[in-house]
């Protein structure tokens, strides 16, 4: 199945090549589990907290935007808030129209961020699976380009782009430590790193996506719940990564909604690191001990996006 998906190690480095003037490398920051209150574990935390529209979703979001005809009423997405945030920062930089819906779990945080870029926002029912129903007839209507959240191959493709800068800028490490919603960076970085890497993937206990349909052998309706149903409840994962996702993902661990809270509150008061809950959803299995790293195993943790108002400044 993955040899009949136009998504690979060249597709990825050739879109790479096209938006890169467009994205940010994000930093790593080395830390030790000693810092947390743990036993002595070098980790690197890759911080793609900290790339344009605060996720990680810029990178596909450019992808689909430059590889694309956009036709002339613009682009629409459905999104839980980073995708959209995304799509409406990458389309206010090439001058294309957007419109963005979102469902009413959607933070204050994400919804003022699309609002600034100068898209279009509509609130399409109480989660992702609503919006994204809205967003299908708005398209029907007007013509407008989808661009999906992570079920679309130009979207893989692109989040496949942050597998590439890790491997770059961390080729030691022998873990990598991933959270999952609908499943569009999770198998864009598998696709890049082909079982090269040990991929672990993390999921809100509320909204087991992934963990279910490795359970089921195929992509199944999961529960869209708990702290981070706005970034990672998407009902199910996408057919396109799930391919990669049974080939190269080691596994699929859940994590409770207190230790995400416990793993964001922790990355600001010992780091100063600003994560949203699906942001700080990787980091919780490490630190809570759901996952437990061999000895001498070299661990990435990704911080996936940072959009939130969680820490406010008078």
């Amino acid at each position: 199945m993955i040899a009949d998906t136009p998504i690979s190690q060249t597709h990825i480095r050739e879109a790479e090549a096209l938006i890169r003037p467009y994205i940010r490398r994000t930093p790593v920051l080395r830390v030790d589990m000693t810092d947390f209150g743990r036993a002595p574990l070098p980790v690197a935390f890759k911080l793609e907290c900290l790339q344009h529209s605060g996720s990680f979703k810029a990178r596909g979001a450019f992808a689909n935007l430059i590889g694309r005809a956009v036709p002339p009423a613009g682009v629409v997405a459905a999104s839980g808030g980073n995708h959209g945030a995304a799509v409406a920062y990458a389309a206010n930089r090439l001058g294309v129209p957007a419109t963005i819906f979102v469902p009413s779990v959607t933070s204050p945080a994400k919804a003022d961020r699309i609002r600034s870029c100068g898209a279009k926002l509509v609130i399409g029912g109480e989660r992702y699976a609503d919006a994204l129903s809205a967003s299908e007839i708005f398209v029907k209507e007007t013509g407008a380009l989808t661009i999906h959240a992570y079920d679309q191959a130009e979207t893989l493709i692109g989040q496949g782009t942050l597998g590439l800068e890790i491997e770059q800028d961390l080729p030691e490490i022998d873990t990598l430590m991933v959270a999952v919603g609908g499943g569009g960076l999770i198998g864009g970085i598998a696709a890049w790193f082909a079982g090269l890497k040990r991929i672990i993937a993390v999921e809100p206990e509320g909204s087991p996506t992934l963990h279910m349909a490795l359970d089921a052998g195929r992509p199944v309706d999961a529960p869209a719940e708990g702290i981070a149903a706005d970034s990672l409840a998407p009902k199910r994962v996408g057919a396109l990564m799930f391919p990669f996702a049974q080939s190269y993902v080691d596994r699929s661990i859940l994590v409770s909604d207190n230790e995400i809270k416990r793993a964001q509150a922790l990355l600001w008061d010992t780091i100063r690191i600003v994560a949203e809950p699906g942001g700080a959803t990787a980091f919780a299995a490490l630190l809570s001990g759901r996952y437990t790293p061999a000895p001498g195993e070299k661990v990435c943790v990704l911080i996936c996006g940072a959009n939130t108002t969680a820490v406010r400044f008078a």
